[in-house]
């Protein structure tokens, strides 16, 4: 459930929680990191439609994001296109980039397979150096 919060534009420390639980031994470290990588890639999930549906509503006094920022973004995402996916495991600027690819309607098949491959190898190289296996 970390995890799926972490990678929605919601706070949260999904690293933490894996490191903690991988130091407790009392899991799969496979299962962790499978279920952590699962549930950030949904939660990616839900920022791309999020970034769908985001574009309705782009003239209300309350939309969070400038004209101009949105177009910087989009602007950005059409410089580097889906391979920007491939990084959407940094903080702050993966969210970012998952609602941009929304924005810009990433096909969706496309989008899961690059945030999945991205998310899982976060959680594999923290699985590996939290249990010293390097």
């Amino acid at each position: 459930m970390v995890a799926f919060i972490a990678a929605t534009i919601l706070p949260a420390q999904s690293e933490a929680v894996l490191v903690g639980l991988l130091l407790t031994g009392g899991h799969s470290a496979v299962g962790l990191v499978a279920v952590a990588a699962l549930g950030n890639t949904l939660g990616s999930v839900v920022n791309w439609f999020l970034g769908a549906a985001i574009e309705r509503y782009r003239d209300r006094r309350w939309f969070p994001v400038s004209p101009k920022r949105l177009q910087q973004a989009q602007a950005w995402y059409q410089r580097y296109g889906k391979w920007s996916l491939l990084v959407s495991w940094l903080p702050v600027i993966g969210d970012a980039i998952t609602v941009t690819a929304g924005v810009m309607r990433e096909p969706l098949p496309i989008f899961i397979v690059l945030v999945a491959l991205a998310k899982t190898a976060r959680y594999v190289v923290l699985a590996v150096v939290t249990l010293g296996l390097i």
